[in-house]
């Protein structure tokens, strides 16, 4: 029981990172009915901007004298980078997405995987391939509850995941702007019409992924503080499996699935040996996705979408 109580705790870390990407994978395709494909490598990006703001608020804190608790330094790293990412995703929405609105789906899909590769070579240019450690801005504390250890960092990551998923929950269902979205979701030639500015909902929308996959990185740099240009795309196509899970447009089916796949991939490992992980926690992906062929909360041929 022990060891499956430890591995639960391991799951619930891992698939917070998956249940984040995922939310912005899903809100993009319930309005466009297209996947940003370059979605993970905004996870990348929002990493490495983590490092970038995270360092300046330490050199500032030591250069005017006032000592910031790390805490608060992590905090204002997580919003700023947040912030900062949200504008990337605007750019690649504004110059990939947008010229392609009215174009076949493949040539978005494309545009996509495109974006993710200079994404990527900016980087390598930028910074080079060496690998880039995130500032250890909290020290580990181990908890032994009963045999099962779990850190304050584990803690904070599943908390900080659920927190983010339930506001942006709230902010499709309270707010003007998430009405809007829904709105577009269930019907996007109809919301112009209604005097809805399209082209900044849209917009809203890569942003708010955009932000909630750069939190997905600076989370995953505080339990693994070792980054590289390529770290994103693994993490992209899996929460991209994620989000189809969960079914589209759907904020709660993208974060079950995320969570989901992630106690898949740490229990097969637990189980098997490491190197069918992959091939099992996927297969066991299809055979519910047979069953269900839209999701958990993916409806058939319908515009009732559960944002």
């Amino acid at each position: 029981m022990a060891v499956f109580l430890q591995n639960l705790v391991n799951a619930l870390q891992w698939g917070s990172f998956y249940a984040l990407i995922a939310l912005g994978y899903s809100m993009v395709y319930s309005i466009l009915m297209l996947f940003n494909f370059a979605h993970g490598d905004i996870f990348m990006v929002g990493s490495y901007i983590g490092v970038g703001v995270s360092m300046a608020l330490i050199a500032l804190s030591a250069w005017g004298n006032v000592v910031l608790p790390n805490w608060l330094i992590l905090v204002l790293t997580i919003l700023f980078s947040m912030f900062l990412t949200s504008f990337v995703g605007m750019i690649v929405e504004r110059v990939g997405y947008r010229p392609l609105r009215n174009a076949p789906r493949a040539s978005a899909a494309i545009t996509g995987l495109m974006i993710g590769i200079i994404l990527e070579t900016g980087n390598l240019a930028l910074l080079g391939a060496r690998r880039v450690s995130f500032p250890s801005l909290i020290a580990t504390a181990t908890y032994d509850l009963g045999g099962v250890f779990v850190t304050n960092k584990k803690i904070m990551i599943v908390l900080v995941s659920l927190l983010l998923a339930l506001a942006l929950h709230q902010f499709v269902r309270r707010t003007k702007w998430g009405m809007a979205i829904r709105a577009m979701a269930f019907d996007f030639s109809v919301v112009p019409l209604m005097g809805v500015p399209l082209n900044r909902m849209i917009a809203l929308t890569f942003a708010l992924g955009s932000a909630l996959a750069a939190a997905a990185g600076i989370l995953f740099g505080v339990a693994y503080p070792v980054l590289d240009p390529y770290m994103g795309i693994l993490f992209g196509w899996k929460a991209f499996v994620a989000a189809i899970l969960g079914g589209r447009g759907s904020i709660m089916g993208a974060t079950l699935a995320g969570f989901l796949l992630g106690f898949t991939e740490i229990f097969v490992a637990m189980i098997f040996p490491s190197t069918l992980r992959d091939l099992i926690a996927y297969s066991i992906i299809l055979l519910i996705l047979t069953v269900r062929p839209h999701g958990f909360f993916g409806e058939p041929y319908s515009a009732r979408l559960r944002l």
